[in-house]
């Protein structure tokens, strides 16, 4: 007699079925409804700091205090959805976040909108924290580098659009208007999220327990990829942030609305994810993070010399790497944690964007007193350090468990 394989194998999400569609369609506009709300004063940190008369480093807390907020919420709300489930938490997270979006443009000072940011962050913490072990919840195994990687592709085209509309708004109407027509369009992509997102099937509520994360941190191997998380968001931030006073500035002197279009890169960053994921799940995970970190390097590396042509070529490298590195670090945690994975996810998270604010707001210090090049040095040494990180993965062996 012929058993049936349990529901746990037989019936998780794969690649063509209507159930993994409809959970990317809703993952990715969950990336673009996140990512167009953390980073929606990114591209206009300088019109910001002319506007209330701060610096640089100063006006990049509106970028850093939101994604701070994050990394502090992202343990205790992924713990919470252990018990009150992910759709839940996610759902809620995204409407918090869109509605407390559009009170932004009515703040009338920097420390107002500062203090709105870092709300912001608090109610956006949800849908990071849980979409990783949801997505380890739901999707087989052999699909779920692809499934993470077309999540990290939405959220880079959020980060596109979170840039891109304020920019573009900005020279037509002001600052205040182009935060209102981000904040709409995100409500609109919370709406989608909120629609498409299929319920739970695997999901079992359990007592919120903070043990496993004593047990993550035990891992050698997951302790790499949360190193490894800090070092290639802090290069990634500091890079978006502070490109944008270098092309306003001599010797380019570029037009507001031209510099904003920088954010486009993500575009092609969004495709890499996708395809490292896809990669990752074939040739292996290792050798895509570290190609990944080295392309990042070598991207970086051509932006340091002040010919418009090469900056661009630059940063368009750079940005792949950085999604390739995060597609694959991100769906390498999701799939070792054999337990707790919402609070593995949250770990990674919790170093992601604590690089995202802590790492952007040193680079801010770093463009200062260097410049360009300082910041471009700095972002290489945070590169090294996740490089290294990357090529130790091999030797790291797990007790108990299988290698991936």
């Amino acid at each position: 007699m012929t058993v049936a394989p349990p529901l746990e194998i037989s019936e998780r999400h794969r690649l063509g079925s209507p159930g993994l569609r409809r959970v990317n369609l809703a993952l990715f506009a969950a990336g673009l409804t996140t990512f167009m709300s953390l980073y929606c004063t990114q591209a206009l940190l300088p019109e910001l700091s002319a506007s209330f008369g701060v610096s640089p480093a100063r006006s990049s807390l509106l970028v850093s205090l939101a994604t701070g907020a994050v990394a502090i919420a992202v343990i205790p709300v992924s713990s919470l959805s252990e018990r009150y489930g992910r759709t839940r938490v996610m759902i809620v997270s995204s409407v918090a976040s869109a509605l407390v979006g559009l009170l932004i443009p009515l703040c009338g000072s920097f420390a107002a909108l500062a203090a709105v940011r870092a709300v912001q962050g608090l109610a956006l913490a949800g849908v990071p924290a849980v979409a990783m072990a949801y997505l380890a919840d739901e999707v087989h195994g052999e699909h779920l580098g692809g499934a993470m990687g077309r999540y990290v592709a939405g959220t880079g085209i959020g980060g596109v659009l979170g840039r891109l509309v304020p920019g573009l708004v900005t020279d037509v109407a002001g600052w205040r208007w182009a935060l209102a027509a981000t904040g709409f369009l995100a409500l609109a992509f919370t709406i989608a999220f909120w629609l498409l997102l299929p319920p739970s099937r695997f999901f079992r509520p359990s007592r919120v327990d903070y043990r496993p994360l004593l047990a993550h941190l035990r891992d050698p191997g997951l302790r790499r990829l949360y190193l490894i998380a800090l070092t290639a968001m802090a290069g990634f931030v500091t890079v978006y942030n502070f490109l944008t006073y270098r092309l306003l500035d001599a010797p380019f002197h570029l037009p507001y609305a031209v510099v904003s279009l920088i954010a486009v890169m993500n575009v092609a960053g969004s495709a890499a994810s996708a395809r490292a994921g896809l990669l990752a799940d074939r040739s292996g995970r290792r050798k895509v993070l570290v190609g990944s970190l080295v392309l990042a390097a070598c991207g970086l590396c051509l932006t340091l010399p002040a010919v418009l042509p090469l900056v661009g070529a630059g940063l368009l490298v750079f940005t792949v790497g950085f999604f390739g590195t995060h597609a694959v670090a991100s769906g390498w945690v999701g799939r070792r944690a054999a337990t707790g994975r919402a609070q593995a996810s949250a770990l990674y998270l919790f170093a992601y964007y604590m690089g995202s604010s802590v790492g952007g707001t040193a680079g801010g210090i770093a463009y200062e007193h260097g410049h360009w090049t300082g910041t471009a040095l700095y972002v290489l040494a945070l590169l090294g350090a996740g490089l290294l990180a990357a090529a130790g993965m091999e030797s790291v062996r797990w007790v108990g468990r299988r290698r991936s």
